[in-house]
């Protein structure tokens, strides 16, 4: 048996003297390890947020896709611009014009989903030991890509109208005065992932307003925004400030992930160096990906099938209301989301949600433990459910499996009483509520 064969089963990895430093941040996240179990037919997933693209014309899009191969194949099959197709660039600045954005198509660089501009951002602006302010909780995806970088995230703390704005003040002039360099604001103002919570229209000028004065760039993730229950769109932080925001946008919640098509909007100068970490990473986004997006935005309704993806949300919103009404114990609170794809749950004092996931899929639900939207170990009580993709019938079977591993935590089982009939249950406190981090 050769030398390597003997290095991989005996569990020791030959390379680990090799990596880079920065690899210490790498880790799985809990919301990637989920997946697996979460995935089984036989568990309701209020995990995933994974997009329902039921409601999709399939068949106009595959006609579309098939006279682009036929009429435009080559192109579409070949290596493009490392800042994308201009055509799309142009259309992108059309649906961020739905949020109050005034564009040049020379400032989109189109990406391979939001992640990657993301990570592009972090990989421009990010040295070791730099700090990165990020709501609590915060998207695990964007963790990852901070972590990746060696960079610290410190959460602010939010409430049911979003970020706090006093709560920002404080967190940079306590950098301030550790001698720390605040690099960033990362925030996802709509429909946030994972609370579900908007930030307040009011206090939208106020954090740009206290971010310029500390120095502090803007990074404004927005793939919900078009997606609220009542049709509003709130103005972009974007197209508030142009000059200090960089605005990460996807087509993967208003048409589908599967492209992996998303784009970074920036202030002339950093798009410089976005196009040039881009061409370093892909060399080029898929064309044909692009161009199949492009095709679709031109001859579909685009803003109708936003719409039906609303009317499809806003369903399975209200279905995991009510069940979460009817059937999670007294104790329990949980955000009223005015759009995307989330309610944020706390649950009673001394239940563990990441302790209880295992029950919980031996029960045959999963859900995402909050422990994991924070960096500081905060989160225990608190749990993300996604309404987006089950059905109505499938959210309210699943909510009430959860409920019923709840009420056999041991916080919450009730004592062995004898003869005495147990009282009737107090009604669940539902709601908005404070965000801030509860003690571990």
């Amino acid at each position: 048996m050769g030398h390597g064969m003997e290095a991989g089963h005996s569990g020791v990895d030959p390379h680990r003297g090799r990596y880079a430093a920065r690899t210490a941040g790498m880790t799985a996240s809990e919301i990637r390890a989920l997946f697996a179990v979460a995935s089984r037919p036989e568990v309701v997933s209020l995990a995933g947020g994974m997009p329902n693209l039921a409601a999709l014309p399939l068949e106009a899009v595959a006609a579309e896709t098939g006279r682009l191969i036929a009429e435009d194949g080559l192109a579409a099959l070949q290596y493009a611009s490392a800042q994308g197709l201009p055509v799309l660039r142009e259309q992108i600045c059309e649906v961020m014009a739905l949020e109050g954005i005034r564009a040049h198509p020379d400032d989109v660089v189109v990406t391979v989903g939001s992640q990657m501009g993301l990570d592009l951002v972090a990989r421009l602006f990010c040295d070791p030991g730099d700090v990165v302010l990020a709501e609590g909780p915060s998207y695990v995806g964007a963790l990852g890509s901070f972590a990746a970088y060696q960079a610290q995230v410190v959460h602010v703390a939010m409430d049911e109208q979003g970020l706090v704005p006093d709560r920002l003040r404080a967190a940079l002039r306590q950098a301030r005065n550790a001698g720390r360099r605040v690099k960033m604001l990362y925030t996802i103002p709509n429909f946030h992932n994972p609370s579900g919570v908007t930030l307040a229209a009011g206090r939208r000028a106020e954090i740009l307003e206290i971010c310029r004065a500390y120095g502090v760039l803007v990074v404004e993730d927005n793939p919900y925004g078009l997606l609220g229950f009542d049709g509003r769109t709130y103005p972009a932080l974007r197209s508030m400030d142009p000059e200090n925001v960089v605005y990460l946008g996807s087509f993967s919640k208003t048409f589908a992930p599967g492209l992996r098509v998303g784009w970074v909007l920036a202030p002339r100068a950093v798009r410089e160096k976005l196009v040039l970490a881009a061409e370093s990473a892909t060399l080029c986004p898929p064309t044909l990906n692009q161009m199949v997006v492009s095709r679709y935005l031109a001859a579909q309704d685009w803003r109708g099938q936003i719409e039906t993806y609303r009317d499809s949300y806003r369903e399975r919103r209200d279905a995991m209301l009510r069940a979460l009404e009817e059937y999670l114990p007294p104790g329990c609170t949980w955000t009223v989301p005015d759009g995307g794809f989330y309610v944020w749950v706390r649950v009673p004092e001394g239940v563990d949600t990441r302790a209880m996931l295992p029950r919980a899929v031996q029960a045959r639900v999963a859900y995402a433990s909050g422990t994991g939207f924070y960096t500081n170990g905060l989160g225990s009580r608190r749990m993300r459910l996604s309404y987006c993709y089950p059905t109505p019938e499938r959210i309210r079977e699943g909510v009430r499996r959860l409920a019923a591993v709840l009420e056999c935590e041991p916080a919450l089982a009730p004592a062995p009483v004898a003869a005495e009939p147990a009282l009737a249950a107090a009604p669940v406190a539902a709601g908005l509520h404070a965000l801030a981090p509860e003690a571990v």
